[in-house]
């Protein structure tokens, strides 16, 4: 089985299991908890600041797109709160990869890349050495895909 078909079997069926009731947003663009919570609570400016995803605390927090963000310190939630086109993560905190191939997976915070002042997602680590192999090729291919899916529920895709 070629890497990307075998990736993508993997992420259909780790897709079913953690989609199966987990996450859910008010708005359904965005990928956030059952308590609305995006991001699985760290801080979306520290990727930016420190080149490193950083717990957030609930004594720092923004709500954008009904989604609540967690910072590690008031600097940052209000860096956030100025520009959050800027900090939040690209497909609205979902994985990269899978918005390229119109799906909606959840992302660990540690499998990331801020890429021209953007920053991705993706579902783990060895999704995200598949994505790193072809960076433009990947965001273009998902730039297309996400118009198509970001207003569609996980189990409609």
């Amino acid at each position: 089985m070629k890497p990307v078909k075998r990736v993508l079997n993997t992420l259909a069926f780790a897709s079913a299991i953690a989609f199966s009731g987990a996450l859910f947003a008010a708005d359904i663009d965005i990928n956030a908890d059952a308590n609305d919570v995006a991001l699985h609570g760290f801080d979306a400016v520290s990727y930016f600041t420190e080149g490193k995803p950083v717990e957030g605390s609930f004594e720092y927090t923004a709500t954008y797109k009904n989604a609540i963000f967690k910072f590690s310190s008031a600097a940052n939630r209000d860096a956030f709160r100025a520009d959050p086109d800027r900090y939040a993560p690209q497909y609205g905190g979902y994985c990269a990869f899978g918005t390229k191939v119109e799906k909606k997976f959840d992302i660990d915070p540690n499998a990331w890349r801020v890429e021209n002042g953007k920053l991705y997602l993706n579902k783990d680590k060895n999704v995200q050495r598949i994505w790193v192999k072809d960076v433009p090729g990947n965001i273009q291919e998902a730039n297309v895909a996400w118009p198509k899916i970001k207003d569609v529920a996980i189990s409609d895709l």
